[in-house]
């Protein structure tokens, strides 16, 4: 089905293209309209042409944050041309492309107020409610990332968008891959495949924007290595092909499938412009929000394996956790230019997680489902003044178990262009993620019921930034956790030689405050043609139990050369990274959850990783060129992304950007 709609849209974008033949250039303003020779003779405007600059093409955020197509090429273009499209800084990835991250940082505020499904390792690429974009776009636009991946496979990312009228865009999109992998039973794959439109009526009283989105990705398991110190950190020439070591499971797979339906609208009861211009004054609005979501994690083996402990069948294991959701917000929006825009709402939440069975056992009876309804106030606030930029938003629960209440308040000072301050503050009461609550299994130690058991987890974190051109960029978090959630080895077994410690996974909430810092700084030296962009970060964790492990350092330092070649037709960017973080007791991973969980027993890190790539920019199009971990040879194999999972590899990989537009 992913292969007839990418060919779709494929087929889609060719067809829209050729209906014009003149590309915009990259500019970054309107160019004027074409001179008339004849000076004296009068100008027909309503025939004059425009070419579309760039910053026509405009992308619209989930929260109406406005920015345009970027065609140029930089270092944080480089730092962001990866599987998730974002800078993993803070992440750690697995040895294959589509498989967990492990985290090197923690950012526990939720934008979400609701709980989520779970298997939070597998989902880095699955697209949320916020993270579908809407555009407006003078002309059909299209996007296309390609990247090689790890073995016999490919990454592709297209989207085509096109203003139907002046007011109405569409766009369709689907990012596909799949990856054989290094080692074995590592096989990975995932397609998201989206489409959205919005919508303006021609007195800008009614608005309309909505998308939907389907998304599957699937990973074989292979549990890690059976014989780390043999295979693997003794370097052994037999063992350098990967396909060669053992792995713990041979005949386990994972899957999360989702599919979502959004709307939004919105329709101006009063609207008053300025009487000097178009520019609105007040207005008065009414509004609705819909969003009902289906999605699974399925876990499937085709036999018992001891890894996991006993089981309830000896073959074809399948453990299913099923959320389908309802959310409905009702809302009124005030918005005058001198007081601000000030959105009160009336969110209904109606959730169902379940499983297709009810266990009983002699110790215990364990539910099919949870469900229920939850019906919560809330209120936004946006208000600019000059140098300021206020926002606020909050929400409380009146009925329901899985929530309490949500705080975010923001507050940003501009001193011209050159120093940007702001600081941000977020509270929150909320029950944990629904596979800590309930699971069943069919291997008899996955099987729990924590929803009466467990406390609402309570975030505070105040977090403060400046952005200077001169100093560089440094910010400062400040979080308080309580009744924080987490996976970890059953303290109560003392496992015996040769028993797997994933026998014994279970939920566990602290009982203690975990105080957490987190203080990042970044700064670019330029001289000449040459670079040099550093970003360190530094971490502490007061806790009373070992709950939170994080490295305590963090670096990444870049030294690139920039410059144009062939009469400036190129623009080339080549240099080399260096990433180090210092060794800690780094999260192990439970294939049978799609969970990291807490381990203290082994202590891993503290390795440099150093990249050398090659990118160059031909009109809308940039090409990456990168040696991936390229000391990997002759540092020591002691390089992991979990106990027992090996971070990747020496390896060349090449790619891809580029824009059509017509």
């Amino acid at each position: 089905m992913r292969y007839i709609i990418l060919l779709f849209i494929v087929f889609s974008s060719n067809f829209v293209l050729c209906q014009q033949d003149s590309i915009p250039k990259s500019k970054e303003a309107r160019p004027l309209p074409k001179a008339n020779k004849d000076l004296n003779k009068k100008i027909d405007t309503s025939k004059v042409e425009y070419e579309p600059a760039i910053a026509d093409y405009k992308i619209i955020s989930f929260y109406r944050d406005t920015t345009y197509v970027d065609t140029t090429l930089s270092i944080k273009k480089e730092y962001k041309y990866n599987y998730i499209r974002k800078d993993n800084f803070e992440l750690l990835p697995f040895a294959n492309m589509g498989q967990p991250y492990n985290k090197l940082a923690y950012n526990f505020e939720s934008n979400f107020f609701y709980p989520k499904l779970g298997a939070m390792a597998k989902n880095y690429n699955y697209m949320e409610m916020e993270d579908i974009d809407y555009y407006n776009v003078p002309t059909p636009m299209t996007e296309v990332m390609f990247k090689t991946v790890f073995e016999e496979g490919q990454f592709l990312d297209i989207l085509l968008t096109f203003n139907l009228s002046k007011r109405f865009n569409y766009a369709i999109a689907y990012k596909g891959f799949r990856s054989y992998g290094k080692y074995n039973n590592s096989q990975a794959e995932a397609g998201n495949f989206r489409t959205s439109a919005n919508y303006l009526s021609e007195n800008q009283r009614y608005s309309f924007r909505g998308h939907i989105a389907a998304q599957d990705l699937i990973n074989e398991e292979n549990g890690g290595l059976n014989d780390v110190v043999g295979q693997f950190e003794s370097g052994d020439s037999d063992f350098t092909d990967r396909s060669r070591i053992d792995v713990n499971l041979t005949d386990a797979q994972s899957k999360i499938l989702g599919k979502r339906y959004f709307f939004e609208n919105q329709y101006k009861l009063i609207k008053k412009d300025n009487d000097s211009s178009s520019v609105e004054k007040t207005s008065l609005a009414i509004g609705h929000l819909f969003n009902y979501e289906t999605k699974y994690y399925q876990f499937t083996q085709d036999s018992e394996n001891a890894y996991f402990g006993d089981a309830f069948v000896a073959t074809d294991l399948s453990d299913k956790a099923q959320l389908r959701s309802f959310y409905n917000q009702f809302s009124a929006e005030f918005y005058n230019s001198t007081l601000g825009r000030l959105k009160a709402n009336l969110n209904i939440f109606n959730y169902n997680y379940s499983f297709n069975s009810i266990l009983i056992t002699d110790a215990q009876v364990i539910n099919s489902n949870l469900k229920g309804d939850e019906i919560s106030i809330g209120a936004n606030y946006h208000k600019r003044i000059k140098g300021f930029n206020l926002k606020g938003d909050f929400a409380y629960n009146l009925t329901g178990d899985l929530t309490g209440s949500i705080l975010n308040a923001e507050a940003s000072y501009s001193l011209g262009e050159s120093v940007f301050l702001s600081a941000k503050l977020h509270s929150s009461s909320r029950m944990p993620n629904f596979n800590y609550l309930l699971y069943q299994s069919d291997y008899s130690n996955y099987n729990w019921d924590n929803s009466n058991t467990f406390e609402k987890t309570k975030t505070n974190s105040l977090q403060f930034n400046i952005d200077s051109k001169l100093l560089g960029s440094a910010s400062a978090k400040f979080t308080t956790l309580d009744n924080y959630s987490y996976f970890a080895v059953d303290p109560s077994v003392t496992l015996v030689e040769g028993e797997s410690e994933n026998q014994y996974i279970k939920p566990f909430q602290e009982t203690s405050s975990i105080n957490y810092i987190k203080l990042k700084y970044n700064k670019e030296f330029k001289l000449g043609n040459f670079a040099l962009d550093n970003t360190l970060m530094y971490q502490t964790v007061s806790q009373s139990n070992d709950i939170l492990n994080v490295p305590q350092f963090t670096t990444r330092n870049t030294l690139y050369y920039s410059k144009e070649i062939f009469k400036k037709a190129m623009f080339l960017q080549t240099g080399v990274t260096f990433k180090y973080f210092t060794s800690y007791n780094m999260n192990s991973y439970n294939p049978l959850l799609g969970e990291l969980y807490i381990q203290n027993a082994q202590s891993l890190g503290g390795f440099p990783v150093i990249d050398f790539f090659i990118n160059a920019k031909v009109q809308q199009t940039r090409i990456y060129l990168k040696a991936e971990h390229l000391n990997s040879s002759f540092s020591g194999y002691n390089y992991f992304s979990a106990p027992d999972n090996p971070y990747r590899d020496f390896i060349v990989r090449f790619g891809v950007v580029w824009n059509f537009f017509s």
